[in-house]
Parts: structure tokens; C-alpha cells; sequence
């Protein structure tokens, strides 16, 4: 039997799943850390970090039967990486920055085996926990279990929702709300009217096809995330671990210094 994506079942489910980045982890550690603090899933931020290919593959390895599901936001529309690192252990890639249909199809030839895409077939390994599967069968298992999410952080992408949610073989349109509010000439205003809008029009391309709505970058405000939820989102990104590091030193340090002064 074939490992279970998390994230996809709670999807599937209807339910929100929450999911945290990761830059500073090296070693698989942070798989079961993540699935301790009660994520379903985290993401490696190759796009952010310099973490290598192989340190990434390992962690998703270890992840596996952990049960929290390794999900990696490659570096750009680098393909041949996702196609590795679906090979070796991740259950789920990010693209950034996908702004139009074409994009969104090129993403999912190089991530699903056919009929949705022309992804490589390399025979059973991690998904499958390395035992003896018919190709046939390894195959449907890795369609089924990989989630494709293409990041929206340009307004090219936001007025190109409808097209990108309806190519199949995508799961998650996710907008990047800092990325695009910069790209908006509004950086780091959340709330501002013309974000709200984005968020709108492109839960209703998902809806419209069937997708899921993610978000991301507004996590600090948690009456902000439910109103998304109740807007239609349904994958969220938490914070990172450089976030979660700093603010229990911040507070660590407050409070010996309170204590020692």
C-alpha cells in the first residue's frame, strides 16, 4: 500500500488544512515536529532558502511515515526539480508565480503521469514504501496522492484564475498575499480592498471548477484567516520556522530579562 497524502483527505473532506514553511531545517526532525504541533502538512521554501536537493528529499522521506505530508515550493518553473523530488518522497509541489493557463499546464505535464501529464515513470520508491507495485498501480497512486498547487502572486495571475482553475491536474490555487500586494503597489496591506477583491474572484474560479482556495502570508491576523475561510479557503499557511524560532526567543528573552533585572 501506497503511503496517504493528509492534506488531500481533509480537502477532500471539505476541511481546512494547515500547513507550515520551513527555510532553517536541515534533518528530518522537522517532520515530526510539524505533525507534533498538529499540521497537516509543511512545505521545504526552496524558493527562499538554499537547502539542497538531497537534504530536501530526505526530509520528505522521513515524513512519510510520520503521516504529516511533505509538500516543497520549488525555485521558479524548475520542473525537472519537482519531478525529483516527487520521486523521492514529496507528496505535493508549490509552484510560485503562475500567472497564466499555459503555465498551469506545463506544471502539471511535468508533475502527473499520464493521461493528466507526461511525467517520467521511474517505478515504485518512496510513495510506495520501495515494495513491489504493478507500474500500472504506481502510477495511479501518484496521481492521486500528489497536490499540485499553483501559487497566484501577480495580477496577471488573479485576472487568470478562472483559466488556471480550470486545467486539470491543479488542486490548489494559493495567493501569495505579500507578493501580490507588493506586485499591487500596496506592499504589506493585507486588508486592503483591491487584496479582498483577489481573494474573491479567484474563490469563485475555484468553486467554478472544483478546486481548492489557499492562502497564504496572513497568518499573524487569525480573525483575517476565518473570514477566508469563510470565503471558501481551505489550505492556509501558517507561519515558518524562522517565525515560531524568533518569537519563543523574543519571549524567552523578555521574560529572563524581566526576571533578572
Amino acid at each position: 500500500m501506497a503511503f496517504s497524502n493528509r492534506t488531500t483527505e481533509r480537502l477532500a473532506r471539505g476541511e481546512v488544512a494547515l500547513c507550515m514553511a520551513t527555510r532553517l531545517a536541515r534533518t528530518a526532525e522537522i517532520a515530526m515536529i510539524a505533525d507534533s504541533c498538529g499540521f497537516d502538512a509543511f512545505f521545504i521554501d526552496m524558493e527562499h532558502c538554499t537547502i539542497s536537493l538531497d537534504d530536501a528529499a530526505q526530509i520528505c522521506v522521513a515524513a512519510l511515515p510520520v503521516g504529516v505530508t511533505p509538500l516543497v515550493r520549488i525555485a521558479g518553473h524548475h520542473f525537472e526539480d519537482a519531478a525529483r523530488l516527487l520521486d523521492t518522497g514529496a507528496l505535493g509541489i508549490i509552484c510560485p508565480n503562475v500567472s497564466t493557463r499555459a503555465e498551469a499546464e506545463s506544471f502539471v505535464r511535468a508533475c502527473r503521469f499520464p493521461p493528466l501529464g507526461e511525467r517520467s515513470v521511474a517505478g515504485a520508491g518512496a510513495l510506495q514504501g520501495y515494495r513491489a507495485t504493478p507500474l500500472a498501480e504506481v502510477n495511479r497512486q501518484g496521481n492521486a496522492a500528489t497536490l499540485l498547487i499553483a501559487m497566484l502572486e501577480m495580477p496577471e495571475g488573479i485576472a487568470n484564475a478562472d483559466a488556471i482553475a480550470a486545467v486539470p491536474g491543479i488542486d490548489v490555487l494559493l495567493i501569495g498575499s505579500n507578493d501580490l500586494c507588493t506586485a499591487m503597489g500596496i506592499p504589506g496591506e493585507l486588508k486592503s480592498p483591491k487584496l479582498q477583491a483577489a481573494y474573491e474572484s479567484t474563490a469563485k474560479a475555484c468553486k467554478a471548477h472544483g478546486k481548492h482556495l489557499g492562502v497564504g502570508g496572513i497568518r499573524a491576523d487569525v480573525e483575517h484567516v476565518a473570514a477566508l475561510v469563510k470565503l471558501g479557503a481551505r489550505f492556509v499557511i501558517a507561519g515558518s520556522g524562522v517565525q515560531y524560532l524568533m518569537k519563543s526567543a523574543r519571549d524567552e528573552v523578555t521574560a529572563l530579562r524581566k526576571a533578572t533585572t
